[in-house]
């Protein structure tokens, strides 16, 4: 902790932690512009289950699609995750929490009928917009739409 009581190791970790977006991130925002050129319209950091206390990166209310697109260190990906070093105790715990918070909230969705797409921030935005874009015409179009 740094001496005004931060969780932060360093001031200058803590200015960098503080600098961390929640949304509107660099993959975020080229996914966003790729698909919103294919002429889909989506919400966007929009809660896909009222009451539901998550919200999905991009958000296709009318065929169920809920996008979310992962930073690899908040969210553990396996080619790019790294261990924290300093504050271990604290930070192992709380990514452990986010990956299962992640697939709880890929089940709650899944069993309320949503179709949930993750992709990594390292993945290429042309090939996750084109994922996207697919999937959702698909099940506008009735394919690949669950009968219910």
């Amino acid at each position: 902790m740094t001496s005004d009581g931060s969780w932060a190791s360093t001031p200058g970790v803590e200015r960098s932690m503080r600098g961390n977006k929640k949304r509107d991130t660099k993959p975020e925002l080229a996914v966003r512009r790729l698909v919103h050129t294919s002429g889909l319209r989506y919400r966007v950091a929009a809660t896909p289950i009222k009451g539901m206390r998550r919200t999905a990166d991009l958000l296709f209310r009318p065929t169920k699609v809920a996008v979310f697109i992962d930073g690899c260190f908040w969210h553990s990906c396996p080619i790019h995750a790294t261990s924290p070093k300093a504050h271990s105790d604290y930070w192992l715990p709380k990514l452990e929490r986010n990956r299962e918070r992640d697939a709880e909230t890929t089940s709650t969705l899944e069993a309320a009928g949503w179709l949930v797409l993750r992709f990594w921030e390292h993945e290429d935005p042309a090939e996750v917009a084109d994922a996207i874009i697919t999937t959702v015409r698909e099940r506008r179009d009735g394919i690949g739409t669950p009968s219910h």
